[in-house]
């Protein structure tokens, strides 16, 4: 998990600074659905941003997890709301739930159908709500970086972690999201300066992107 800690606030903060104009214009918290939360390293930073948050994941230990880290370390006061779910983004759906937020980090690059998966994103978010989704750019680089070098030379990543084919361009990700019904806002890079990621143009790798729900 070590390197989703360290990116975690670069992904968090710079959704809630594109966020901000929504928050603005609603008398209360925004709700925010924060998609594969796992151990809900980056659910506990949205809610700590003010944001009213529900944390899914199909992993039961993850959630499991997720609920033990929150027992033990309370989030401060101010913060705002935070649950926890063992389910699928599809059972949402199914009950008709819709969200101001619509958070998606490091999961696309996972999932069989990835225009299926914007098609969810969507359909979950409210008219002119916003969908964030990070994950990997399929580049020679990437390749060498996230998959040769995380997982088999640094070890930082368990092998297998990754399928380089399924990383998305960020072309491809922008068109499959217009199908979906959501204009990209904004994207940037995410780059790994030591001893921190940092917000960058450079997209060949890590990249971070904001779409609104019209």
């Amino acid at each position: 998990m070590a390197p989703l800690h360290a990116m975690n606030p670069l992904r968090t903060e710079w959704v809630s600074r594109h966020v901000a104009p929504m928050r603005k214009t609603s008398p209360a918290p925004l709700c925010l659905l924060d998609i594969g939360c796992g151990a809900g390293l980056a659910s506990e930073a949205y809610a700590k941003l003010g944001f009213d948050t529900l944390g899914i994941d199909a992993s039961a230990p993850g959630i499991r997890a997720a609920e033990a880290h929150l027992a033990e370390h309370p989030l401060p006061p101010e913060a705002a709301p935070l649950s926890y779910r063992n389910g699928s983004a599809e059972d949402l759906v199914a009950e008709g739930a819709r969200f101001d937020v619509v958070n998606a980090l490091e999961v696309i690059e996972h999932v069989n159908d990835p225009q299926d998966f914007l098609n969810m994103l969507a359909t979950l978010t409210k008219p002119g709500g916003m969908v964030a989704v990070s994950t990997l750019n399929r580049t020679p680089r990437s390749y060498a970086v996230a998959k040769l070098g995380a997982e088999y030379l640094l070890r930082m990543l368990p092998v297998g972690t990754h399928d380089w084919k399924k990383f998305i361009k960020p072309d491809e990700l922008a068109a499959m999201a217009r199908n979906a019904g959501l204009r990209m806002l904004n994207i940037a890079g995410m780059s790994y300066v030591p001893f921190q990621w940092r917000e960058s143009r450079d997209t060949g790798i890590n990249y971070i992107a904001i779409f609104r729900k019209d």
